[in-house]
């Protein structure tokens, strides 16, 4: 919500510097977001007049002015503006003024003439002939007297001089307050905040004699959906611009006037906060307006244009033979304000909030009326909002307001009650607060106390127990005034297992020397062509947004390797030389038969640069898992059936996928040359996924006491010849199991390919070292133990090399 200062102060006074105020307010409840002081980039610029206009001697189009700024003598200022003869009030940017969007305006010369300054047209000042409709667009600004701003000062600056000095504050407005979507809301807080007299009157109009039921009719067929519905018509309408202190007020709230009548109901919605909307009678057919739930099949054509389907749980606003409107949402491409409407109907209603907000998502579109209404409005609030919009038009004089009105009421106007309990109130917050006093700061915020219970004025929505009427009374009391306490029996806050494995995670990854990043969860369908996904891969299978920002951002992403792609391809755009990333994020797989997604942590690790290559990557990997208590894991190279639907993202050649006891804990490896292609990456990039639940389940986190050996060990060298295609972790695996328990450790030290090796064969050597906790071990055991070794790589096909 924004406010506009000068608004504000028609209700409260408040003699305050704005950050104290925006401070005070926050700290009574009313979150302020920041403030914005109106023209404040505009500096050194006044009110001057054209004294005189003569041809410029060596330009066709430019005109040299003699201008009168309040100082004296005039001074000269070369334009090209058509719209200027002599005798023009104009905003004038003297030497040395600032205008918006940071444009500095310096003397200088024009074509040899000197001009010192600038005359200034609406866009030149950051306004449109939306707040001056009297002005053109293309040209100078010429001022004319209007309602508040009758006389101008020459040399005034020009902020005050035309009303665009006002300060708007912008406040977060929480769920529960819809009451303070309003500047008669705020105006309330304001007054309790800062303990003045709050001058809010209750709206009247006198209008002229008619019977409204002989011009209207109003049936409200679902009563849930809408408690009440008021009207009132205006005929003799005269449409035309809003005066100065409308505009200024909309201006300064970040609404933008249009007409009379379309700004009344603006003011209405921002001064009272409850929406209301203004209908051509011509186009409400039958003369009757109904209130009732869209039939199958209804199209509506919006005010933005837009031809929208209804379904049948959406309210609509008929007349007798098609929609209007959209219930608390838009209105109908017809039902504005035209040019030539002689006769307006006034609406202020109140529709269910949770229907508002289910119409306007299902829709797609979210409007001030519908973010209001789906907080929750109280019916009461409708015939103030209806009396106040007739009010204006006769301030106004652009109508005629038929004295009579219709009510359509079927809301419970019984108010909302808590109970009220001074002494478990201080209990509550841990305070010493007296009764007299609670009750004071109850009373300034409109409840009334009696009976031993807290009765709410109709636009308070949100108290329902004596929790919310403690907080009422904390707020005024002022948070910062409660003695910090510890909560009873609360029990000191523990990191879960999923948490504390994730932080050794980061951790581990920050210690590789790789940088953390965070990337979107939605993403672009294109993506699993840009990873050359499968056709018919699962990952294609994704959970759409209803409402997405745009196609790039509108499915959750089922894989993470392309969210690292995107950065990979970012860094290296930006010519950075090499990068190594991290990121630990989530991926939505969708689950048949279940509403929402399964939501599993992985971990992404990409990279790139000089001498970078698969080792790198895999030594990455490799090092998680010892950090993480992971043990003999499987690395097998990606082949054509690999399993990982990622797979197609890789180098054929240079991707393994990491398993465990059959757990497939990820997949790593060189990015294939096409996908390199498709992210525009000019070098070879490596990166690994890595599946976190998986890993959680396969990880030792305990760890086992070992004593220092007592007995020596035992080596032994083995050089043994195999197929070149045996993995050498196959190999290892093997010898490792031979051995058993005396086995301490199994370096491989060399890999040989050449003349004494046979075509497709290799050697590879390794160095055995075992040892035993109970003695010394014997070249008996030794030897016992390399005779298993052999005969276990004898079933993989290996034998021992000969010499």
């Amino acid at each position: 919500m924004d406010l506009s200062m000068k608004w504000l102060a028609d209700y409260v006074k408040v003699e305050k510097p704005i950050r104290d105020f925006c401070y005070d307010m926050t700290m009574s409840g009313s979150k302020v977001e920041r403030y914005e002081v109106e023209g404040e980039e505009i500096s050194n610029v006044v009110v001057g007049k054209v004294l005189s206009v003569v041809p410029h001697e060596n330009s066709d189009h430019l005109v040299v002015c003699q201008v009168d700024v309040g100082k004296g003598e005039p001074i000269q200022i070369v334009t090209g503006a058509p719209n200027i003869h002599g005798g023009e009030i104009v905003p004038v940017a003297l030497d040395g003024s600032t205008l918006p969007r940071g444009v500095k305006i310096k003397k200088g010369k024009l074509r040899g003439v000197e001009s010192n300054g600038m005359l200034c047209s609406l866009g030149e000042l950051g306004l449109t002939v939306h707040d001056f409709p009297y002005a053109i667009e293309d040209g100078i600004f010429v001022l004319e007297p209007e309602a508040g701003c009758e006389n101008f000062v020459l040399g005034q600056d020009i902020k005050k001089a035309i009303g665009i000095d006002d300060t708007c504050v912008e406040f977060e407005i929480t769920s529960n307050r819809p009451d303070c979507m309003s500047v008669i809301g705020l105006a309330r807080e304001a007054a309790a905040t800062f303990d003045v007299p709050l001058n809010v009157k209750k709206p009247e109009f006198k209008g002229v004699d008619g019977d409204i039921n002989k011009e209207l009719a109003v049936e409200i067929k679902n009563t849930k959906l809408c408690q009440r519905y008021a009207a009132a018509v205006v005929k003799n309408v005269k449409i035309g611009p809003s005066p100065l202190w409308m505009r200024e007020r909309l201006r300064g709230c970040g609404v933008r006037p249009i007409n009379n009548f379309v700004d009344i109901t603006n003011y209405v919605m921002l001064e009272y906060g409850h929406p209301m909307h203004a209908f051509d009678s011509r186009y409400v057919e039958g003369g009757k307006i109904i209130i009732r739930n869209a039939e199958k099949g209804e199209t509506i054509t919006t005010l933005d244009g837009v031809e929208r389907e209804l379904s049948e749980e959406m309210l609509v606003i008929a007349d007798t033979k098609k929609p209007v409107a959209v219930a608390g949402v838009m209105g109908g491409e017809y039902s504005g304000i035209m040019d030539d409407t002689t006769t307006v109907v006034f609406e202020a209603a109140c529709f269910d909030g949770a229907s508002v907000r289910t119409t306007a998502k299902k829709l797609g579109m979210r409007t001030d009326a519908s973010s209001r209404f789906e907080k929750g409005l109280n019916p009461m609030g409708c015939t103030d909002a209806l009396a106040r919009a007739c009010e204006l038009v006769e301030m106004l004089g652009c109508g005629e307001v038929l004295k009579t009105t219709i009510d359509e009421d079927y809301s419970d106007k019984s108010p909302k009650t808590a109970v009220f309990d001074s002494k478990w109130i201080n209990n509550f917050l841990g305070t010493d607060i007296s009764e007299e006093q609670m009750i004071k700061y109850l009373e300034k915020l409109g409840f009334e106390v009696k009976d031993g219970q807290v009765v709410s004025p109709y636009w308070r929505i949100d108290i329902e127990c004596r929790a919310d009427v403690a907080e009422e009374v904390a707020r005024l009391y002022g948070y910062n005034n409660i003695t910090p306490t510890l909560i009873r029996g609360a029990a000191a806050a523990k990191i879960t297992p999923e948490q504390k494995f994730s932080r050794k995670l980061a951790a581990t990854m920050l210690a590789i020397g790789c940088n953390e990043i965070s990337t979107y969860s939605f993403v672009s369908p294109k993506n699993f062509d840009k990873i050359r996904l499968p056709e018919d891969s699962p990952l294609r299978k994704t959970v759409v947004i209803t409402n997405p920002l745009g196609e790039d951002t509108s499915v959750m992403r089922t894989t993470i390797i392309p969210s690292m792609c995107e950065v990979l391809a970012r860094n290296y755009n930006y010519r950075n030389p090499e990068a190594f990333l991290y990121e630990i994020g989530r991926e939505y797989i969708p689950v048949d038969g279940k509403e929402l997604p399964d939501e599993p942590d992985r971990l992404a690790i990409g990279m790139y640069g000089n001498g970078v290559d698969f080792y790198d990557i895999k030594g990455a990997v490799d090092e998680i898992m010892e950090e993480m208590g992971i043990s003999d894991c499987d690395v097998t190279a990606c082949g054509n059936d690999c399993e990982v639907s990622e797979a197609s993202a890789f180098h054929p050649g240079r991707s393994a996928v990491v398993t465990k006891n059959g757990v497939v804990l990820g997949i790593m490896g060189e990015l294939h040359p096409e996908t390199l292609e498709n992210y525009e990456i000019g070098v070879k990039a490596y990166v690994a996924k890595l599946n976190i639940p998986e890993m959680m389940s396969v990880s030792v986190t305990e760890k086992t006491y070992k004593p220092l050996p007592k007995f020596p060990a035992t080596t032994r060298d083995l050089s043994i010849i195999c197929d070149d295609a045996v993995p050498v972790a196959q190999l290892e695996k093997a010898i490792k199991k031979a051995v058993g328990n005396i086995l301490e450790s199994v370096k491989l030290f060399d890999v040989y390919k050449g003349k004494q090796i046979a075509e497709g064969k290799k050697s590879v050597s390794y160095t055995i070292s075992m040892r035993s906790h109970d003695g010394t071990l014997t070249d008996e055991q030794a030897d016992k133990a390399v005779k298993k070794v052999l005969k276990a790589l004898d079933e993989l096909g290996a034998s021992l090399r000969e010499i």
